[in-house]
């Protein structure tokens, strides 16, 4: 009898993840970064993939439970209490002490750089992806998170599909810990809304902090300008048909 088939769940140049069954096989060959991403599991309070073995540059990881928020540009398979719930442990995840996560050092993903912006927008405008005026009312939003003194222990990529819930809206596991470093707490509310804005008071309401949704804004533009051309260059197809360029279109406009 045929056994489970590998399915491929992400690679490019930097590293690949596939699934085989229920685990979840990270193929990463910076063996700092694997360290530091399963340092980051074992230090958060909130429930993550179980680690079954690793060899570098192997990092095997049980499958989580339950459903994700949702995806990128997709719809939502869950209502209101679930994003809350989310929220919830978002705070949990930066209320993790900085030493004991290892996690001292600035992830680079995590903060903004005016270097970054400026080439992510020279990029756009070389291709004519946004109009002018879209582009540099984008531009302007960027910049607004650029030094920001906001500082605690973020998950770094927290994307909605990155977070599991079950039936009675529990988060069940938060997955893909490979950008977790110090950065501004705001990027993680929003990379999880940013293709679902119409959630982000439920994110903030679970999160019971006030919140600057200007800022959470600001990240979104930010985010969207300068993760185009990254996916571009690595493979991932037309940037027009990205869902970062539709919000940028719809942020910019």
């Amino acid at each position: 009898m045929a056994g489970p088939e590998v399915q491929v769940v992400v690679a490019h140049r930097a590293r690949a993840t596939l699934r085989v069954g229920d685990v979840f096989l990270k193929v990463d060959p910076d063996r700092a970064g694997i360290d530091a991403e399963v340092a980051a599991m074992a230090a958060v309070a909130v429930p993550t993939p179980r680690v079954l073995w690793r060899e570098h540059p192997v990092l095997a990881l049980e499958r989580v439970p339950g459903t994700a928020l949702g995806t990128f540009g997709g719809a939502t398979p869950v209502g209101a209490a679930a994003w809350t719930a989310a929220g919830a442990a978002v705070r949990s995840v930066h209320e993790t002490p900085l030493r004991a996560a290892g996690a001292e050092a600035a992830a680079s993903a995590s903060v903004p750089s005016a270097d970054r912006l400026d080439d992510a927008c020279a990029w756009f405008a070389a291709r004519g992806l946004l109009p002018d005026g879209v582009l540099e009312r984008n531009r302007r939003l960027g910049q607004q998170v650029l030094g920001s003194p906001r500082r605690a222990f973020v998950h770094g990529d927290l994307q909605p599909d990155h977070v599991f819930v079950d039936e009675d809206d529990r988060v069940t596991g938060v997955i893909d810990w490979s950008g977790a470093g110090a950065g501004d707490p705001l990027l993680d509310l929003a990379v999880l809304t940013l293709g679902h804005p119409q959630h982000l008071g439920d994110v903030v309401a679970g999160y019971g902090r006030d919140v600057e949704l200007p800022a959470v804004r600001a990240w979104w533009a930010y985010r969207c300008l300068t993760a185009v051309p990254w996916l571009a260059e690595h493979g991932f197809g037309p940037p027009e048909t990205y869902p970062e360029t539709a919000v940028l279109l719809r942020d910019g406009g």
